[in-house]
C-alpha cells in the first residue's frame, strides 16, 4: 500500500494542485518561493494534531473573499472559503481491511482509495453570529476617531485571525475514484460521504493508514561548543538510544560493567572526601544523633551517552593497520558540518523508521518520509551519495508496510541522479495575474509522452553539465561558448535588471537547441534562444533538398540565394527557408506559437541587418555568426591596432571599401579562434564596444517578460527594419 497522489485546494500558493508520488523517491523542485514547502506542510495540517491552521494558510484571493464577506448578503455555507486536501492510496490485498472504513462500496473492484480532508467552517450559522456580536461589541475611540489603533475586528478576515481555530474544523470524506475524472477530480454532482470531523474522531481513520516525518532543512549542528538551538551528534545519538537501541536494563554484561564502575568509585570518593566528612561531622549540628555524610557514584544509565560519552571521528591508520586503542580520534566538533550532516540526517531516518515500528496498537501500513533540502553543508559528490543511498539505509518492508520519501531540493547534483521521471517541478502559475499560486508538472508524464532518444539526450545532457534548469525564473539557450562567456557581461553593460533574475544559461550548439522544445514548453520556462544565421549556399548536382541543405557552402548573408542551414531555425521557421526571408521576419514573429496561434514562452533572436559605417561607405548589414555581427556593429573599433588581440582586424583596411571590408571579415572569422576572441574582449577594460543588437533585442524581450513593471531604462533599440513599420 502507498500514496498515490494528493491534491490540494486554496492551501497558501497551492490553489488547485495535483501532485503524483512516486512508489520510492518523489523529488519537489522549482524556483524559490514556487510552493514546494506548501506542498509539505500541508500534510503536517491535516495530519499532526499539534499543528493548528492559521489564516494565513488559506490561498491569498481567499482573503480577499474574506475580506468581502457581508453577513446581510453572503451564504457561510456556500462563500466562506475552505482547504481541500485529497488523498488518494493504492491498496494490495494485504491492507484491504485497514481501508474498510473508506471504501465506496462492496462493489469495490481495486480502484485507488481515497478520503477528502477540508479545513471547514465548524457551524457557518454560528460563525456569522459570533463575527456580528464581535463587531457589534466593537468601539471605536471617542476622544480620537482618526487614531491609528483601530478596534478588532475590522473585517472576517481580522476576526479570524484570533478565531479560526475555534470557527473551523477539519472533516473527513470518503471519495469514490469512479465518481471522479482521470485527474481524480470529483464531478461537479457527486457529493462524498461525510465520515465525520475531527471532533467525532474521525480523523483516527486516516491516522490509522499513514504517519508523516519531517527532516527540515534547519538542522542547527554546531561544529563548536556553542549554545542555544546548536546541537551535536552525541546529543542526537544520545536521543536515538533512548528510543531504539538495546536497553541496559536487558544487557546483563552491561550492567554488571556499571556496578563496577560505581564500586570503584565509591572507593575513589570514600578516600578523597573522608578528611573534609569528618571535619563536618565535628559541628555536631543538629545533634549526637546527626547521620553521617558520604559520597556515592551513581549511573543514570538513559544519559550515559548524553552526559558521559561523546562521538569521535577515528583518524585513518598507517599501512591499513586495525583501529586500537592508541589509535589517533578527534571529538566530533572537529569534524566539518558536512560530514556530520550526512550522519545526522542518516540517524533521524532510521530514528524515524523504528519509531514506525514501534507505534503503539496498529501500525499505519503507510510511513512517509518528507526530507527538506538535504544538500544543506553538503557538497556535490556528498549529495548524489545521499539520494543515491538514502533509500538503502532503511531495513527491508516487511509485507504489508511500505516507506515512501519525497526530497525537496535546490541541488541540480541531486537531480544528477535521477532520471525525469520523480521530478515534480513547481512553478509560478502564469496565468492567474497577479494572483501568487503554483503549478505542478508531473516529469513523469513528460517522460512517457516524449520520443526515446530526444528523452535520453536531455536526460544526458543535464547529467553531464548538472544544469539548473528547474530552479531559474528563466532559460537562455546559446549557440557555443563565446556567446556563454559574454553573456553576463552583455547583460550587466545593457540590461542591468535581469540580474535580478535567476537565468540558467545552456550551450546547446544551433544543432539541438530545438531539442528542448518540448521540454520547456512543458515546465513553460520562459526561454530565450541564441542563435546564428548560418548562411550556406546550396550544393550544385544530383542531389536531394535534404542533402543540399547538409553540404551547402558557407557564404555571407549578402548572397542572393543564401539559405540557413541552423536547425533551430529550420526547426521554428520551416516556412522561410532563405536568408531573405529571416532578415525580414519582424520580431513580433520570432515568438514560438503554440496552440490556437498564441505566442508561447521561447523566443528565438538571430543575427538582424544593421547600418554599418565604414568611410563614406553606408549599409545594412547582418552577420553571419556572433562574431561577424560583432565586427559589423563595430567597426571603428574593431580595426584599430591596439584592438588586434581581438582577431578582427583586417591588414590594411582602412584602404578597403565597406564591401570588401565585410568579405574580409567574413573570412577572418571563418578561422578564428573564438574561444580567444571572447577572452581578449572580456579582458578590454573598455566600455566603449556595443553588443550586436539581435542579443539586445532578445534580452529586452527577456526582461519584459520576467519585470514587466520595470521602470529601468529600455534596452537600445536598433532603428525600423525597412518595410516594416515602427
Amino acid at each position: 500500500m502507498h500514496i498515490k497522489s494528493f491534491r490540494v485546494q486554496n492551501f497558501r500558493r497551492l490553489k488547485n494542485v495535483r501532485v503524483d508520488l512516486d512508489k520510492e523517491t518523489t523529488i519537489f523542485v522549482g524556483a524559490n518561493n514556487s510552493g514546494k514547502t506548501s506542498a509539505t506542510h500541508v500534510f503536517q495540517r491535516f495530519l499532526d494534531p499539534k499543528v493548528r491552521f492559521q489564516i494565513y494558510d488559506f490561498t491569498a484571493d481567499c482573503w480577499d473573499t474574506f475580506n468581502r464577506f457581508d453577513p446581510t448578503t453572503s451564504s457561510a455555507e456556500t462563500d466562506l472559503p475552505k482547504i481541500y486536501f485529497d488523498l488518494w492510496f493504492e491498496v494490495d490485498n494485504d491492507n484491504v481491511h485497514r481501508v474498510l472504513d473508506l471504501l465506496p462500496g462492496l462493489d469495490w473492484n481495486g480502484e485507488p482509495v481515497g478520503v477528502r480532508m477540508v479545513y471547514e467552517p465548524r457551524n457557518p450559522s454560528s460563525l456569522v453570529a459570533n463575527y456580528q456580536s464581535a463587531c457589534k461589541d466593537r468601539k471605536p475611540s471617542a476622544e480620537n476617531p482618526d487614531a491609528t489603533y483601530k478596534p478588532w475586528p475590522q473585517n472576517l478576515t481580522d476576526y479570524l485571525k484570533k478565531r479560526l481555530t475555534n470557527e473551523y474544523e477539519t472533516n473527513y470524506y470518503v471519495l469514490d475514484a469512479r465518481q471522479c475524472d482521470t485527474e481524480l477530480i470529483p464531478k461537479p454532482e457527486y457529493e462524498p460521504f461525510h465520515l465525520g470531523s475531527n471532533s467525532t474522531g474521525a480523523g483516527a481513520i486516516v491516522s490509522a493508514l499513514i504517519k508523516v516525518d519531517f527532516l527540515n532543512a534547519q538542522r542547527h549542528l554546531t561544529d563548536s561548543e556553542s549554545h542555544g538551538r546548536a546541537e551535536d551528534l552525541s546529543r542526537r545519538l544520545s536521543k536515538y538510544y533512548q528510543r531504539n537501541l538495546q536497553k541496559f536494563e536487558a544487557d546483563l554484561d552491561a550492567l554488571s560493567a556499571i556496578a563496577d564502575s560505581e564500586s570503584a568509585l565509591n572507593e575513589h570518593f570514600a578516600q578523597a572526601f573522608e578528611s573534609i566528612l569528618k571535619s563536618i561531622e565535628t559541628l555536631g549540628y543538629p545533634g549526637a544523633t546527626n547521620p553521617s555524610l558520604t559520597v556515592r557514584a551513581s549511573f543514570n544509565v538513559q544519559n550515559v551517552l548524553s552526559t558521559s560519552a561523546r562521538v569521535h571521528y577515528a583518524l585513518p591508520s598507517i599501512n591499513d593497520a586495525p583501529f586500537s586503542e592508541s589509535s589517533l580520534i578527534l571529538p566530533d566538533q572537529y569534524n566539518g558540518l558536512g560530514f556530520k550532516n550526512l550522519i545526522y540526517m542518516a540517524v533521524e531516518i532510521l530514528d524515524f523508521h523504528h519509531a514506525w515500528e514501534d507505534v503503539e496498537g496498529q501500525r499505519p501500513p503507510v510511513h512517509l518520509i518528507m526530507i527538506e533540502e538535504p544538500e544543506a553543508h553538503l557538497h556535490a559528490q556528498l549529495q548524489q551519495v545521499f539520494i543515491r543511498k538514502v533509500f538503502e539505509l532503511l531495513p527491508g518492508a516487511k509485507p504489508g508496510f511500505h516507506t515512501q520519501l519525497v526530497v525537496t531540493t535546490h541541488s541540480s547534483h541531486i537531480l544528477y541522479e535521477r532520471s525525469f521521471k520523480p521530478i515534480r517541478y513547481f512553478c509560478r502559475d502564469k496565468g492567474t495575474g497577479s494572483l501568487h499560486c503554483s503549478e505542478v508538472k508531473n516529469l513523469s508524464v513528460f517522460y512517457r509522452q516524449e520520443e526515446e532518444t530526444t528523452r535520453d539526450f536531455l536526460q544526458q545532457y543535464l547529467k553531464l553539465t548538472h544544469c539548473d534548469l528547474f530552479f531559474a525564473d528563466a532559460a537562455v539557450l546559446v549557440e557555443g561558448n563565446v556567446e556563454r562567456l559574454l553573456l553576463p557581461l552583455i547583460i550587466e553593460r545593457n540590461v542591468p535588471d535581469l540580474q535580478k533574475c535567476h537565468l540558467t544559461v545552456l550551450e546547446v550548439g544551433g544543432a539541438f537547441a530545438h531539442k528542448f522544445q518540448e521540454l520547456l514548453e512543458f515546465l513553460e520556462i520562459t526561454t530565450l534562444v541564441i542563435t546564428d544565421l548560418d548562411s550556406v549556399t546550396a550544393a550544385q548536382g544530383n542531389k536531394t533538398e535534404k542533402e543540399d541543405l547538409e553540404r551547402g557552402k558557407a557564404c555571407m548573408t549578402t548572397e542572393s540565394a543564401a539559405i540557413t542551414s541552423n536547425e533551430a531555425l529550420k526547426h521554428w521557421f520551416p516556412k522561410l527557408a532563405s536568408i531573405d526571408e529571416l532578415l525580414g521576419l519582424p520580431d513580433s514573429e520570432k515568438v514560438v506559437k503554440v496552440d490556437n496561434n498564441r505566442d508561447g514562452s521561447i523566443r528565438i533572436a538571430y543575427q538582424t541587418r544593421r547600418p554599418a559605417t565604414w568611410g563614406t561607405d553606408v549599409a545594412e548589414l547582418a552577420g553571419r555568426t556572433l562574431e561577424e555581427a560583432f565586427a559589423l556593429e563595430n567597426l571603428t573599433w574593431t580595426q584599430e591596432q591596439s584592438r588586434k588581440i581581438i582577431g578582427l582586424s583586417i591588414p590594411s583596411s582602412g584602404r578597403l571599401k565597406l564591401q570588401a571590408l565585410h568579405e574580409a571579415i567574413f573570412t577572418r572569422v571563418r578561422n578564428l579562434d573564438k574561444t580567444r576572441f571572447a577572452l581578449g574582449l572580456i579582458a578590454e577594460q573598455d566600455d566603449t564596444w556595443k553588443a550586436p543588437q539581435y542579443i539586445l533585442d532578445g534580452l529586452g524581450w527577456l526582461r519584459d517578460r520576467l519585470l514587466p513593471s520595470s521602470s529601468a531604462s529600455a534596452v537600445p533599440a536598433s532603428p525600423p527594419e525597412p518595410g516594416v513599420d515602427e
